[in-house]
């Protein structure tokens, strides 16, 4: 009798604890434009239902009667295309207060005409311990890095460290379309398998974080500790200013530095911090990106910054805004290869959008020497370079700490023309595959030579495959011209075309399966290759295909939706072997 007692008991608490977790979940509906919302913080997320249809609704998530967290995400009005998740005990305990600024002004809402109160997000809102990253897109890669979830664009304060890449990108945690800048964090061994480390830097009063980079400080010149990682950021508020943040436990957490914003400008485009260190002179240099044109600053402490230069007036093209820069020198393939002491240059990358080869954003890069003061370009300043001739190859940047003394660079594989509409939800973008930088001459003028890294490479089996597949490594041994077919039992195809004598290589995706999302997508893609091609590779992922000339004279990056894999590779004028991933 007392048994079934105790049950009875037992399941009334449990009808009540249900209760009150619906009661609370409930909306306020204050007015058509707020929603107030009590959440308990007994589990670890409130998810959140999205409908990328709908514009963007605001949440200031409050606890003991203080703003704690600002965010922005699309509600769901009348379905839900994925969910994102809150998180909810970051130091809370007892309820949230979620103050929701409705915006009646959407496009879904407009379709409906519901009243707020009857929207769906209400009930479709769920309280769990859980959040499902399980792949549920068929466009997902398999050895590039993709966000767990949301939205993702530049990678940031990239280093080496212990044997492990640290890449840090411009993370949306609240939805697959640009908002709400935040550091996310993966890690990795092997530059092809990556782990998700959650986000690392968040907003706070000062703005969201856009872009910049992270230095390993060996000899403790910050006085933080000796191998302590000191990132420089950008907050983005009602201006852009440049922040420092320190970690002491190899990049996993930050400290905010108490005196932030380090440097200011009255310019409104002004980010992007990429610091390096000066050997010849002991000291930090800072490179920033201010409108069209670069700021350097040097630095004894990585606190105080004297400014050195500008560069970038009348140089290269200036058809969009300049970003994301790095600085670093490197040394020539011909004289690494020979194991000589090799000609040295400095490279100043200089991502713009817009103002691509191909229309959109593009990285481009100058060539020249740095003393520690000044960069002085060594080309006529008519000239443009442009690091890879795809229409998805954006904020190049380098890692510091890079083993070996290489420089390996990351993109973001995607273009500011359509990132935003490609036909993935549950995530949004990618980075192209690793990249190891040298530098090579060709008719009395300087390039970058963009090699895939080795790290890379080793993730392919050395025996060929007789097949296609959706995740493969392609080389081509090419004579004179030639075109490479990639194609489906769809009729959708990518025809790559190589010229030999006016030196030439072109892919074109018009027809390389859904191109519908964006008339900018559908495009071909020129470059010039600097010589002759022996050898090319191709990396094809899903819905990418990088091509290399595997001398590394020629890169070119560009995103691919068919609606099923190629299956089919066609050789007119070379040989294919395809190598499978191990």
């Amino acid at each position: 009798m007392k048994t079934i007692q105790k049950h009875i008991i037992a399941c009334s608490l449990a009808l009540l604890s249900l209760s009150a977790t619906a009661q609370k979940l409930a909306p306020q509906v204050l007015s058509d434009t707020q929603v107030m919302l009590r959440v308990p913080t007994a589990m670890k997320y409130l998810l959140l239902p999205v409908e990328e249809s709908a514009n963007n609704d605001h949440i200031r998530v409050i606890y003991n009667n203080n703003v704690v967290r600002e965010l922005n995400v699309r509600l769901a009005v009348n379905k839900a295309d994925y969910y994102v998740p809150l998180p909810l005990q970051e130091e809370h305990k007892g309820n949230l207060l979620l103050d929701i600024t409705m915006n009646r002004g959407d496009a879904a809402n407009s379709a409906s005409k519901a009243a707020t109160g009857d929207f769906a997000c209400w009930k479709l809102l769920q309280l769990s311990d859980t959040f499902n990253m399980k792949n549920r897109e068929k466009f997902r890669p398999v050895y590039h890095h993709t966000p767990a979830y949301g939205w993702m664009n530049d990678p940031n304060g990239m280093f080496y460290k212990d044997g492990v890449w640290n890449l840090y990108y411009q993370h949306n945690p609240f939805g697959s379309q640009w908002e709400n800048m935040t550091w996310g964090h993966s890690t990795s061994t092997d530059l092809i398998h990556w782990k998700f480390e959650g986000d690392a830097v968040l907003p706070d009063a000062l703005g969201t974080i856009f872009s910049g980079s992270s230095v390993v400080d060996k000899n403790n010149t910050a006085g933080f500790g000796a191998g302590a990682i000191v990132s420089y950021y950008t907050s983005a508020g009602r201006a852009q200013k440049q922040n420092m943040a320190v970690s002491t436990d190899g990049g996993k957490t930050f400290t905010k530095y108490v005196d932030n914003p380090v440097l200011v400008s009255n310019i409104p485009d002004f980010r992007d911090p990429h610091v390096i260190w000066y050997e010849p002179e002991n000291k930090w240099i800072l490179i920033v990106s201010e409108k069209q044109h670069m700021k350097i600053f040097s630095s004894k402490n990585l606190r105080d910054w004297t400014f050195e230069s500008d560069f970038g007036e009348g140089y290269g093209s200036h058809d969009g805004v300049w970003e994301c820069p790095d600085l670093f020198e490197v040394k020539s393939d011909e004289g690494r290869v020979k194991n000589q002491n090799a000609e040295s240059k400095w490279v100043l990358i200089c991502n713009i959008n817009p103002g691509g080869p191909f229309g959109g954003s593009a990285t481009q890069y100058f060539t020249g020497t740095f003393d520690g003061h000044k960069f002085t370009c060594d080309t006529d300043p008519s000239v443009k370079k442009w690091m890879d001739w795809g229409k998805d190859h954006y904020a190049t940047v380098t890692f510091d700490n890079a083993p070996d003394g290489r420089h390996v660079a990351m993109t973001w594989m995607s273009n500011w023309q359509y990132a935003n509409q490609v036909p993935t939800k549950q995530y949004r973008s990618a980075n192209g595959i690793a990249r190891d930088l040298g530098y090579f001459e060709y008719k009395d003028t300087g390039y970058v030579s963009v090699k895939p890294s080795p790290e890379v490479l080793a993730a392919f089996s050395k025996k060929p495959q007789a097949s296609l597949s959706p995740t493969c490594r392609v080389d081509v041994q090419l004579h004179n011209n030639a075109t490479i077919t990639l194609s489906n039992g769809k009729g959708e195809r990518v025809v790559m075309t190589y010229n030999a004598a006016k030196e030439t290589f072109s892919m074109d995706r018009t027809k390389s399966g859904d191109v519908s999302f964006s008339t900018d997508f559908p495009a071909v893609t020129k470059a010039p290759t600097r010589g002759r091609i022996k050898t090319l590779q191709l990396f094809i992922d899903k819905s990418s295909i990088e091509a290399f000339d595997a001398d590394g004279k020629m890169a070119m990056t560009n995103l691919v939706f068919p609606s099923t894999p190629y299956t089919s590779i066609a050789v007119k004028g070379g040989k294919a072997k395809v190598y499978p991933l191990k």
